[in-house]
Protein backbone atom coordinates (compact mmCIF):
# COMPACT_ATOMS: atom_id res chain seq x y z
CA UNK A 1 0.00 0.00 0.00
CA UNK A 2 1.49 3.29 -0.65
CA UNK A 3 0.46 6.90 0.48
CA UNK A 4 0.38 10.23 0.31
CA UNK A 5 -0.61 13.30 1.87
CA UNK A 6 -2.03 16.71 1.43
CA UNK A 7 -4.14 19.02 3.15
CA UNK A 8 -7.03 21.43 2.29
CA UNK A 9 -10.39 22.65 3.54
CA UNK A 10 -13.36 23.59 2.39
CA UNK A 11 -17.02 24.38 4.01
CA UNK A 12 -19.98 21.70 5.29
CA UNK A 13 -22.95 23.33 5.32
CA UNK A 14 -22.29 25.98 8.35
CA UNK A 15 -19.31 23.99 9.61
CA UNK A 16 -15.59 24.72 8.90
CA UNK A 17 -13.82 21.28 9.04
CA UNK A 18 -10.33 20.39 8.05
CA UNK A 19 -9.85 17.77 5.58
CA UNK A 20 -6.75 15.63 5.29
CA UNK A 21 -6.12 13.29 2.15
CA UNK A 22 -4.28 10.05 2.48
CA UNK A 23 -3.88 8.29 -0.57
CA UNK A 24 -3.27 4.76 -0.28
CA UNK A 25 -2.99 1.44 -2.64
CA UNK A 26 -4.18 -1.87 -0.76
CA UNK A 27 -1.88 -5.45 -1.60
CA UNK A 28 -5.51 -6.03 -3.68
CA UNK A 29 -5.02 -3.59 -5.80
CA UNK A 30 -2.54 -1.96 -8.01
CA UNK A 31 -4.34 1.36 -7.78
CA UNK A 32 -4.07 4.41 -5.46
CA UNK A 33 -7.21 4.72 -3.22
CA UNK A 34 -7.82 8.58 -1.28
CA UNK A 35 -9.06 9.22 1.42
CA UNK A 36 -10.36 12.46 2.97
CA UNK A 37 -11.16 12.79 7.01
CA UNK A 38 -13.42 15.47 8.41
CA UNK A 39 -12.15 16.50 11.46
CA UNK A 40 -14.70 18.70 12.91
CA UNK A 41 -13.60 22.26 14.02
CA UNK A 42 -16.59 23.84 16.07
CA UNK A 43 -19.64 22.58 16.57
CA UNK A 44 -21.49 19.88 16.17
CA UNK A 45 -21.71 17.40 12.74
CA UNK A 46 -24.86 17.65 10.88
CA UNK A 47 -27.91 16.18 12.33
CA UNK A 48 -28.13 12.43 11.98
CA UNK A 49 -31.31 10.47 10.47
CA UNK A 50 -32.37 7.64 12.68
CA UNK A 51 -31.10 3.96 11.35
CA UNK A 52 -34.80 3.80 10.04
CA UNK A 53 -34.27 6.62 7.66
CA UNK A 54 -30.88 5.67 6.71
CA UNK A 55 -31.93 1.71 5.97
CA UNK A 56 -33.77 2.12 3.43
CA UNK A 57 -33.85 0.42 -0.27
CA UNK A 58 -31.59 -2.54 -1.13
CA UNK A 59 -29.02 -1.71 1.78
CA UNK A 60 -32.70 -1.47 4.31
CA UNK A 61 -32.59 -5.15 3.04
CA UNK A 62 -29.47 -6.09 4.27
CA UNK A 63 -30.10 -5.18 7.78
CA UNK A 64 -32.90 -7.18 7.85
CA UNK A 65 -31.21 -10.00 6.01
CA UNK A 66 -28.19 -9.67 8.97
CA UNK A 67 -31.23 -10.02 11.64
CA UNK A 68 -32.96 -13.24 9.68
CA UNK A 69 -29.15 -14.89 9.32
CA UNK A 70 -28.63 -14.56 12.90
CA UNK A 71 -32.40 -15.86 13.51
CA UNK A 72 -31.87 -18.81 11.36
CA UNK A 73 -28.51 -19.85 13.32
CA UNK A 74 -29.84 -19.85 16.17
CA UNK A 75 -32.64 -22.32 15.02
CA UNK A 76 -30.02 -24.73 13.88
CA UNK A 77 -27.51 -24.46 16.85
CA UNK A 78 -30.82 -24.91 19.19
CA UNK A 79 -31.72 -28.08 17.64
CA UNK A 80 -28.43 -30.00 17.84
CA UNK A 81 -25.83 -30.09 20.24
CA UNK A 82 -22.72 -27.86 20.10
CA UNK A 83 -20.06 -29.88 19.32
CA UNK A 84 -16.79 -28.80 17.76
CA UNK A 85 -16.20 -29.54 14.05
CA UNK A 86 -14.90 -33.20 13.68
CA UNK A 87 -11.66 -32.42 12.04
CA UNK A 88 -10.71 -30.40 15.24
CA UNK A 89 -12.09 -32.78 17.57
CA UNK A 90 -9.85 -35.44 16.29
CA UNK A 91 -6.92 -32.88 16.21
CA UNK A 92 -7.55 -32.09 20.04
CA UNK A 93 -7.48 -35.49 21.12
CA UNK A 94 -4.20 -36.41 19.33
CA UNK A 95 -2.39 -32.81 20.82
CA UNK A 96 1.18 -32.82 21.22
CA UNK A 97 3.28 -30.16 22.91
CA UNK A 98 6.84 -28.75 22.04
CA UNK A 99 9.36 -26.49 24.16
CA UNK A 100 11.12 -23.86 22.28
CA UNK A 101 13.56 -22.26 24.01
CA UNK A 102 16.26 -19.65 23.25
CA UNK A 103 18.73 -21.17 25.82
CA UNK A 104 18.55 -24.52 24.36
CA UNK A 105 16.47 -25.85 27.05
CA UNK A 106 13.21 -26.90 24.89
CA UNK A 107 13.32 -28.77 21.67
CA UNK A 108 13.88 -26.22 19.60
CA UNK A 109 15.81 -23.24 19.89
CA UNK A 110 13.50 -20.44 17.68
CA UNK A 111 9.80 -20.91 16.54
CA UNK A 112 10.66 -21.32 12.64
CA UNK A 113 12.41 -24.82 13.59
CA UNK A 114 9.59 -25.94 15.49
CA UNK A 115 7.38 -24.88 12.76
CA UNK A 116 9.61 -26.60 10.06
CA UNK A 117 8.81 -29.72 11.92
CA UNK A 118 5.71 -29.86 12.11
CA UNK A 119 4.40 -32.27 9.07
CA UNK A 120 2.88 -31.39 6.17
CA UNK A 121 -0.72 -31.66 6.50
CA UNK A 122 -0.68 -32.09 10.08
CA UNK A 123 -3.81 -33.93 11.94
CA UNK A 124 -2.69 -33.26 15.05
CA UNK A 125 -2.82 -30.26 17.48
CA UNK A 126 0.61 -28.97 18.05
CA UNK A 127 1.32 -26.74 20.97
CA UNK A 128 4.37 -24.98 20.94
CA UNK A 129 5.02 -23.56 24.21
CA UNK A 130 7.53 -20.69 23.82
CA UNK A 131 9.40 -19.51 26.29
CA UNK A 132 10.00 -15.76 27.76
CA UNK A 133 12.25 -13.83 25.30
CA UNK A 134 12.69 -11.74 22.29
CA UNK A 135 12.77 -13.90 19.20
CA UNK A 136 14.02 -12.22 16.31
CA UNK A 137 12.22 -14.19 13.10
CA UNK A 138 10.05 -13.54 10.63
CA UNK A 139 7.30 -16.65 10.32
CA UNK A 140 5.37 -18.02 7.97
CA UNK A 141 2.66 -20.61 9.12
CA UNK A 142 1.68 -22.44 5.44
CA UNK A 143 -1.44 -23.52 4.72
CA UNK A 144 -0.46 -27.05 4.55
CA UNK A 145 0.37 -27.16 8.72
CA UNK A 146 -3.12 -26.23 10.22
CA UNK A 147 -3.71 -26.84 13.82
CA UNK A 148 -0.90 -25.26 15.49
CA UNK A 149 -0.86 -23.26 18.86
CA UNK A 150 1.53 -20.59 19.95
CA UNK A 151 1.39 -20.78 23.90
CA UNK A 152 3.22 -17.83 25.96
CA UNK A 153 3.45 -17.05 29.53
CA UNK A 154 0.82 -13.83 29.52
CA UNK A 155 2.84 -12.89 32.82
CA UNK A 156 6.08 -13.26 30.94
CA UNK A 157 5.16 -13.32 27.19
CA UNK A 158 7.61 -14.16 24.37
CA UNK A 159 7.76 -11.12 22.17
CA UNK A 160 8.56 -12.03 18.10
CA UNK A 161 9.55 -8.82 16.29
CA UNK A 162 10.95 -8.20 12.70
CA UNK A 163 11.10 -4.78 10.73
CA UNK A 164 9.99 -5.37 7.38
CA UNK A 165 8.17 -2.40 5.78
CA UNK A 166 5.95 -2.27 2.20
CA UNK A 167 9.28 -0.83 0.68
CA UNK A 168 11.55 -3.65 2.17
CA UNK A 169 12.96 -5.22 -0.84
CA UNK A 170 12.54 -9.18 -0.72
CA UNK A 171 14.40 -11.79 -2.49
CA UNK A 172 13.98 -10.51 -6.18
CA UNK A 173 15.05 -7.15 -5.53
CA UNK A 174 11.43 -5.71 -5.45
CA UNK A 175 9.46 -4.42 -2.36
CA UNK A 176 7.99 -7.25 -0.66
CA UNK A 177 4.15 -4.84 -0.36
CA UNK A 178 2.36 -4.90 2.85
CA UNK A 179 1.45 -8.56 2.51
CA UNK A 180 5.12 -9.32 2.62
CA UNK A 181 5.95 -6.95 5.42
CA UNK A 182 4.29 -9.04 8.41
CA UNK A 183 6.18 -10.17 10.98
CA UNK A 184 3.73 -13.42 11.52
CA UNK A 185 1.99 -14.44 8.87
CA UNK A 186 -1.12 -17.08 9.80
CA UNK A 187 -2.29 -19.08 6.30
CA UNK A 188 -3.54 -22.72 7.54
CA UNK A 189 -6.52 -23.00 9.36
CA UNK A 190 -7.14 -23.66 12.89
CA UNK A 191 -4.62 -21.54 14.62
CA UNK A 192 -4.60 -20.30 18.16
CA UNK A 193 -2.17 -17.81 20.07
CA UNK A 194 -2.18 -17.65 23.61
CA UNK A 195 0.36 -15.03 25.81
CA UNK A 196 1.78 -13.51 22.81
CA UNK A 197 3.21 -10.88 21.61
CA UNK A 198 3.53 -9.89 17.78
CA UNK A 199 5.53 -6.96 16.88
CA UNK A 200 6.94 -4.94 13.68
CA UNK A 201 9.13 -2.47 15.42
CA UNK A 202 10.20 -0.78 12.30
CA UNK A 203 10.53 3.04 12.67
CA UNK A 204 6.80 4.86 12.91
CA UNK A 205 5.85 5.86 9.57
CA UNK A 206 4.14 9.60 8.62
CA UNK A 207 1.16 9.41 7.81
CA UNK A 208 1.25 9.27 3.89
CA UNK A 209 4.79 7.99 4.05
CA UNK A 210 5.14 5.96 0.60
CA UNK A 211 6.10 1.64 1.31
CA UNK A 212 5.95 2.79 5.16
CA UNK A 213 2.96 -0.13 5.85
CA UNK A 214 4.53 -2.35 8.35
CA UNK A 215 2.16 -5.53 9.18
CA UNK A 216 2.77 -7.36 12.73
CA UNK A 217 0.08 -9.87 12.32
CA UNK A 218 -1.66 -11.46 9.08
CA UNK A 219 -4.03 -13.31 9.12
CA UNK A 220 -5.69 -15.70 6.22
CA UNK A 221 -6.32 -18.93 7.33
CA UNK A 222 -9.76 -19.58 9.08
CA UNK A 223 -11.07 -20.53 12.40
CA UNK A 224 -8.11 -18.86 14.19
CA UNK A 225 -8.09 -17.82 18.24
CA UNK A 226 -6.45 -15.26 19.81
CA UNK A 227 -6.06 -15.06 23.47
CA UNK A 228 -4.43 -12.11 25.82
CA UNK A 229 -2.08 -11.24 22.96
CA UNK A 230 -0.54 -8.11 22.25
CA UNK A 231 0.14 -6.82 18.17
CA UNK A 232 2.09 -4.24 17.95
CA UNK A 233 2.97 -2.23 14.86
CA UNK A 234 2.08 1.25 13.18
CA UNK A 235 0.40 1.46 9.80
CA UNK A 236 -1.30 -1.32 8.96
CA UNK A 237 -0.56 -3.34 12.26
CA UNK A 238 -3.16 -6.44 11.87
CA UNK A 239 -4.07 -7.49 8.46
CA UNK A 240 -7.39 -9.14 9.30
CA UNK A 241 -7.02 -11.23 5.84
CA UNK A 242 -9.28 -13.60 5.00
CA UNK A 243 -11.40 -16.67 7.06
CA UNK A 244 -12.88 -16.63 10.41
CA UNK A 245 -10.97 -15.18 13.71
CA UNK A 246 -11.51 -14.59 16.96
CA UNK A 247 -9.72 -11.99 19.43
CA UNK A 248 -10.21 -12.32 22.88
CA UNK A 249 -8.35 -9.70 25.76
CA UNK A 250 -5.70 -8.46 23.23
CA UNK A 251 -4.11 -5.43 22.96
CA UNK A 252 -4.09 -4.05 19.37
CA UNK A 253 -1.56 -0.57 18.80
CA UNK A 254 -1.42 1.49 15.57
CA UNK A 255 -1.87 4.00 13.37
CA UNK A 256 -3.44 4.53 9.79
CA UNK A 257 -5.93 1.52 8.46
CA UNK A 258 -3.95 -1.01 11.90
CA UNK A 259 -7.02 -3.57 11.70
CA UNK A 260 -8.00 -4.16 8.09
CA UNK A 261 -9.19 -7.15 5.81
CA UNK A 262 -11.74 -9.21 3.99
CA UNK A 263 -11.83 -11.15 7.36
CA UNK A 264 -14.97 -12.09 9.37
CA UNK A 265 -14.14 -11.26 13.00
CA UNK A 266 -15.17 -11.04 16.60
CA UNK A 267 -12.46 -8.52 18.58
CA UNK A 268 -14.29 -9.23 22.28
CA UNK A 269 -12.93 -7.50 25.60
CA UNK A 270 -9.77 -6.00 23.48
CA UNK A 271 -7.86 -2.54 24.22
CA UNK A 272 -7.52 -0.42 20.67
CA UNK A 273 -4.57 1.98 21.03
CA UNK A 274 -3.80 4.93 18.90
CA UNK A 275 -0.06 5.62 18.91
CA UNK A 276 -0.15 8.79 16.84
CA UNK A 277 -0.41 12.44 17.39
CA UNK A 278 -1.62 13.03 14.12
CA UNK A 279 -4.82 11.30 13.08
CA UNK A 280 -5.69 7.61 13.56
CA UNK A 281 -8.34 5.21 11.78
CA UNK A 282 -8.64 1.93 13.48
CA UNK A 283 -10.40 -0.07 10.87
CA UNK A 284 -10.38 -0.24 6.99
CA UNK A 285 -12.51 -3.48 6.63
CA UNK A 286 -13.08 -4.11 2.93
CA UNK A 287 -16.01 -5.57 1.42
CA UNK A 288 -16.29 -4.38 -2.37
CA UNK A 289 -18.93 -6.54 -3.40
CA UNK A 290 -22.54 -6.58 -3.52
CA UNK A 291 -24.07 -5.70 -1.02
CA UNK A 292 -25.79 -9.27 -1.03
CA UNK A 293 -22.26 -11.08 -0.48
CA UNK A 294 -21.20 -8.32 1.95
CA UNK A 295 -22.85 -10.80 4.96
CA UNK A 296 -20.27 -12.81 4.70
CA UNK A 297 -17.14 -10.62 6.18
CA UNK A 298 -17.24 -7.73 8.59
CA UNK A 299 -15.71 -6.67 12.15
CA UNK A 300 -17.78 -6.51 15.12
CA UNK A 301 -16.02 -5.14 18.00
CA UNK A 302 -17.52 -5.93 21.87
CA UNK A 303 -17.17 -4.86 25.05
CA UNK A 304 -13.55 -3.37 23.88
CA UNK A 305 -11.86 -0.12 24.71
CA UNK A 306 -10.65 2.51 22.39
CA UNK A 307 -7.73 4.58 23.74
CA UNK A 308 -4.78 6.79 22.79
CA UNK A 309 -3.61 9.81 21.19
CA UNK A 310 -4.36 11.85 18.09
CA UNK A 311 -7.55 12.06 17.01
CA UNK A 312 -9.03 8.57 15.96
CA UNK A 313 -11.59 7.02 13.97
CA UNK A 314 -13.50 3.98 14.25
CA UNK A 315 -13.01 3.19 10.43
CA UNK A 316 -13.08 4.03 6.94
CA UNK A 317 -14.58 2.24 3.93
CA UNK A 318 -12.41 0.04 1.90
CA UNK A 319 -15.10 -0.97 -0.69
CA UNK A 320 -18.46 -0.22 -0.71
CA UNK A 321 -19.99 -2.70 1.35
CA UNK A 322 -16.97 -2.28 4.20
CA UNK A 323 -18.92 -3.58 7.54
CA UNK A 324 -17.85 -3.04 11.02
CA UNK A 325 -19.91 -2.57 14.68
CA UNK A 326 -18.85 -1.77 17.98
CA UNK A 327 -21.24 -3.04 21.00
CA UNK A 328 -20.80 -2.12 24.56
CA UNK A 329 -17.36 -0.45 23.59
CA UNK A 330 -15.78 2.49 26.01
CA UNK A 331 -14.65 5.18 23.96
CA UNK A 332 -12.12 7.76 25.13
CA UNK A 333 -12.43 11.53 23.87
CA UNK A 334 -9.87 10.96 20.95
CA UNK A 335 -12.48 9.42 18.58
CA UNK A 336 -13.48 12.59 16.63
CA UNK A 337 -17.33 13.67 16.69
CA UNK A 338 -18.46 12.44 12.97
CA UNK A 339 -16.63 8.90 13.91
CA UNK A 340 -16.30 7.37 10.56
CA UNK A 341 -15.23 8.39 6.81
CA UNK A 342 -16.34 7.00 3.83
CA UNK A 343 -13.08 7.62 2.03
CA UNK A 344 -13.30 7.02 -2.17
CA UNK A 345 -16.84 6.17 -1.68
CA UNK A 346 -19.03 8.65 -3.71
CA UNK A 347 -22.26 7.90 -2.39
CA UNK A 348 -21.73 6.31 1.39
CA UNK A 349 -25.26 6.41 2.03
CA UNK A 350 -26.50 4.44 -0.70
CA UNK A 351 -23.65 2.07 -1.27
CA UNK A 352 -24.28 -0.37 1.37
CA UNK A 353 -21.58 0.45 3.52
CA UNK A 354 -22.63 -0.75 7.37
CA UNK A 355 -21.25 1.05 9.83
CA UNK A 356 -22.99 0.79 13.54
CA UNK A 357 -22.74 1.40 17.17
CA UNK A 358 -24.68 -0.02 20.13
CA UNK A 359 -24.72 1.01 23.27
CA UNK A 360 -21.13 2.47 23.81
CA UNK A 361 -19.84 4.70 26.52
CA UNK A 362 -17.38 7.10 27.07
CA UNK A 363 -16.81 10.53 25.96
CA UNK A 364 -15.94 9.67 22.51
CA UNK A 365 -19.45 7.11 22.03
CA UNK A 366 -21.07 10.50 20.52
CA UNK A 367 -23.90 8.94 18.83
CA UNK A 368 -25.96 12.01 17.83
CA UNK A 369 -23.10 13.58 16.24
CA UNK A 370 -21.99 10.82 14.02
CA UNK A 371 -21.78 11.32 10.14
CA UNK A 372 -25.35 11.06 8.76
CA UNK A 373 -24.77 7.31 7.03
CA UNK A 374 -23.73 5.52 10.21
CA UNK A 375 -26.73 3.55 11.94
CA UNK A 376 -27.24 3.59 16.02
CA UNK A 377 -28.44 -0.09 16.07
CA UNK A 378 -31.97 -1.23 17.58
CA UNK A 379 -31.39 -4.49 19.61
CA UNK A 380 -32.39 -6.31 17.25
CA UNK A 381 -30.18 -4.84 14.60
CA UNK A 382 -27.29 -5.44 16.89
CA UNK A 383 -27.74 -9.11 17.74
CA UNK A 384 -25.83 -10.52 14.97
CA UNK A 385 -23.10 -8.75 15.87
CA UNK A 386 -22.87 -9.10 19.93
CA UNK A 387 -21.19 -12.77 20.45
CA UNK A 388 -19.49 -15.51 19.23
CA UNK A 389 -22.13 -16.56 16.91
CA UNK A 390 -20.81 -13.61 14.60
CA UNK A 391 -18.12 -16.17 13.76
CA UNK A 392 -20.19 -19.12 13.80
CA UNK A 393 -17.56 -19.80 17.08
CA UNK A 394 -19.90 -22.39 18.83
CA UNK A 395 -18.26 -25.41 16.45
CA UNK A 396 -14.50 -24.03 16.55
CA UNK A 397 -13.93 -21.53 19.90
CA UNK A 398 -12.37 -23.25 22.64
CA UNK A 399 -10.50 -21.93 25.99
CA UNK A 400 -6.99 -21.69 25.42
CA UNK A 401 -4.26 -24.67 26.37
CA UNK A 402 -1.59 -22.77 29.22
CA UNK A 403 1.71 -22.75 29.10
CA UNK A 404 3.60 -25.60 30.97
Amino acid sequence: MESSSSNGSHVLGIFVVLVVFLASSRPASSQNQQASFAVNAGGAAASKPSSGDAATGSFGEFITENVQHYVLSERKYAGKAKALDAEMSAAEAGAVRYVVSPDGKGKFRTIADAVKAVPEKNKKRVILDIRPGTYKEKLLIPYTKPFITFVGNPRSPPTITWDDTAATRGKDGGPVGTVGSATVAVESDYFVASGVVFKNHAPMAAPGQKGGQAVALRVFGSKAAFYNCTIDGGQDTLYDHKGLHYFKNCIIKGSVDFIFGFGRSLYEDCTIVSVTKQVAVLTAQQRSKSIADAIDTGFSFLRCKITGVGQIYLGRAWGDSSRVVYSYTTMGKEVVPVGWDGWNIQKPKHSGIYYGEYKCSGPGALSSKRIGWSLVLSDVQAKPFTGTHFVYGDSWIQPPPKSS
